[in-house]
């Protein structure tokens, strides 16, 4: 079994417009909504992949119960199993509005629920109770009001203790905090890069990040693919060509990749050519959560993957 954690699980709301205007009144062509939050899709991309993967964060309100009611409903082959903790306050919103004239995306995110000290401490047995099934958890998203900064570093601590590999994949201060507890592998963009180390060159960064704790840094360079740093070496793995569409998620998919990699024993060039097909596949999807098969199935042995130890 897989373990995703989502904090700051959300409900997912999708809306397509002709074309995106300021200060102008839209007629919506299509709207959709999933359950989401950055773990949820991960946990959706595994489950599409064959492995078992577990949910587990917060959620409630009348939102939450709208998010477990479409979880609960997802044609995932093998589903993905809830172990959401349910809190007093009302899980978050998300929004996302798709310009069908450029295929560009705006979001909005809202802060998510307050979450209080009882809350927490049951969340917390959850968590202890499922790392012991768990081959590998991965720690996603920002994180709600009420909690400190130094939350993942805790969960990563917990992970270590209970021998279970931990992906860290959040930003700001929870990323400085949580990579400093020294996490098998954290997976952050080049802006979030650049905001933990002060460079913005992301090679660089990335073995800087791995100076300051993370055992492994797989950097997410958008188009360009993926840069990884481990105790094993180096890698850069591109797709084939530019892939253009609709880009939420597909960091999720890049995440489920590597977790799932991870579980089969994959080395890290395969890892690494497995995230990077399905991130570029993800941007073809329509909606976060999903990838298009097809597109990754094409996409994967055609990933290029060389050797990144002369850009160290």
């Amino acid at each position: 079994m897989i373990l995703t954690v989502t904090l700051n699980a959300a409900l997912d709301i999708t809306y397509r417009v002709p074309r995106l205007r300021t200060s102008a009144t839209h007629r919506v062509a299509e709207v959709s909504e999933r359950a989401g939050g950055k773990g949820l899709n991960v946990a959706r991309v595994l489950g599409a992949l064959g492995h078992r993967a577990v949910v587990t964060g917060f959620v409630g309100g009348p939102t939450g119960a709208s998010l477990r009611e479409l979880l609960a409903r997802d044609r995932t082959p093998g589903g993905v199993i809830d172990a959401l903790t349910p809190i007093a306050g009302a899980s978050r919103r998300t929004v996302g509005v798709v310009d069908a004239s450029s295929g560009e995306t705006t979001q909005l995110n809202e802060a998510g629920p307050t979450i209080g000290r009882a809350e927490w401490n049951a969340f917390l047995g959850t968590y202890a109770e499922l790392l012991g099934e768990a081959e590998a958890v991965a720690l996603c998203g920002s994180l709600p009001p009420g909690l400190p900064v130094g939350t993942y570093a805790q969960l990563v601590r917990e992970a270590q203790a209970a021998g279970v590999p931990v992906l860290l994949d959040t930003a700001g201060e929870p990323l400085r905090r949580g990579i400093a507890a020294r996490p098998d592998l954290v997976k952050p963009n080049a802006d979030e890069l650049a905001g933990l180390t002060g460079s913005t060159e992301p090679v660089r960064a990335a073995h800087d990040a791995r100076r300051r704790g993370a055992r492994a840094v797989a950097a997410s360079l958008g188009p360009a693919g993926m840069f990884a740093v481990t105790a094993d070496g180096s890698w850069h793995a591109a797709p084939p060509s530019r892939i253009s569409g609709n880009p939420t998620g597909a960091g999720d998919s890049a995440v489920a990749g590597l977790l799932s990699g991870l579980a089969e024993g994959l080395p890290w060039p395969g890892r690494l050519a497995r995230a990077v097909a399905l991130s570029a596949a993800t941007v073809l999807a329509p909606v976060a959560g999903e990838f298009d098969r097809a597109a990754y199935e094409d996409l994967l042995p055609r990933v290029e993957v060389a050797d990144g130890s002369a850009a160290a």
